[in-house]
C-alpha cells in the first residue's frame, strides 16, 4: 500500500502486475526506501510468469510481492489490451539506472547482493564514474550453496546496519524472488530482483538496442548472445505463454458471449 491505498494492478495469467507508469513505480520505491520499509519488487517477464504458472509456491511469492513490474513487452501489451491503456514498460535496467540517479540526489544508499566478485567490481567502477555521489553501502557476492543460518543472520545484520534503503538482488529467477520473500520483514529495505541487469551493466553482456526492445524482441537478442543457456527456457515458456495469453484475451473480450454461447452467425 502507498499512503493507505493499494497499488492498482492488472492481471496477466492470474498474476497481479502493478498497473502504474514507470515514473510512478520509481517514486513509490523511493518513498519506501527513504522510510526503509521491508518491501519486495519482482521484475516480471514471460519466463517469470510461466514459472509461477507451473509452481504454486512460486506463484504465492509473486502474488505477495509489493510491486510486480511489467519488464517484458508481452506483459505490457497484455495489460494495454486488458484496460491499462497507458501502461509503459518498467524494465530492470531502466529501474536500476533511475534508482541510482535518484538515490544519489535523495541520499539513499544501495546494497548489492549476489552475482560474482568480478561482475560486482566492474559494476562499482562504472557506478563511481556515472553516479559519483551515489552511496554504495556494500556489494556482497553469495556462494552457490544456501547460506547457513549464522551466515544469513550476519548478512541481514550487515544490510540493516549499513543503512541501505535499496537492496539489489542478483541470483536469477526464481532464486532471487524466493530469497526476497524469505527476507521480507527481516531486511529493512526495498529488495529488488535484478538478475540480468548486473552482467549487462558490468559490460559482460550487451543490452538490446531500443528498437529491438520496443518490438518485444529482446528475448531473441539475448538468445543470440547465449543460445546454449537460453534455448530450452524460451522453447518451453514462450509457446505456452502465447496460448494462455490468447485464451485470456478471448475470454475477456466483448466477443466472449459469441465464443461461449455459439450465438455468432
Amino acid at each position: 500500500m502507498v499512503g493507505g491505498m493499494f497499488l492498482p494492478t492488472q492481471k496477466v495469467l492470474d498474476f497481479p502486475i502493478t498497473a502504474l507508469r514507470f515514473d510512478d513505480q520509481i517514486q513509490t520505491i523511493l518513498k519506501w526506501a527513504i522510510a526503509r520499509e521491508s518491501k519486495t519488487v519482482c521484475v516480471a517477464n514471460v519466463h517469470m510468469l510461466m514459472e509461477a504458472h507451473w509452481n504454486s509456491e512460486f506463484a504465492s511469492v509473486l502474488q505477495s510481492a509489493d510491486i510486480v513490474t511489467p519488464d517484458g513487452m508481452p506483459l505490457v501489451w497484455m495489460m494495454r489490451q486488458m484496460g491499462a491503456h497507458y501502461q509503459d514498460r518498467v524494465a530492470g535496467m531502466d529501474i536500476f539506472l533511475a534508482l541510482c540517479q535518484q538515490a544519489q540526489v535523495q541520499n539513499i544508499s544501495i546494497f548489492c547482493v549476489g552475482s560474482q566478485t568480478e561482475v560486482l567490481s566492474r559494476m562499482r567502477k562504472r557506478l563511481e564514474q556515472e553516479f559519483p555521489r551515489l552511496k554504495i553501502a556494500a556489494m556482497e557476492p553469495l556462494p552457490f550453496r544456501p547460506l547457513t543460518e549464522t551466515e544469513d543472520e550476519a548478512l541481514i545484520n550487515k544490510i540493516n546496519s549499513s543503512g541501505a534503503g535499496v537492496v539489489l538482488v542478483s541470483l536469477g529467477c526464481p532464486k532471487q524472488e524466493n530469497w526476497m520473500a524469505q527476507h521480507k520483514g527481516k531486511v529493512q529495505a526495498v529488495m529488488i530482483g535484478l538478475g540480468g541487469v548486473f552482467p549487462v551493466y558490468a559490460g559482460i553482456q550487451k543490452r538490446a538496442p531500443r528498437i529491438v526492445r520496443d518490438l518485444g524482441l529482446e528475448w531473441l537478442y539475448r538468445w543470440i548472445q547465449e543460445p546454449r543457456r537460453l534455448w530450452r527456457r524460451y522453447a518451453t515458456t514462450i509457446p505456452p505463454f502465447m496460448w494462455l495469453a490468447t485464451k485470456q484475451l478471448l475470454l475477456s473480450s466483448p466477443l466472449r458471449g459469441v465464443f461461449l454461447n455459439g450465438t455468432g452467425d
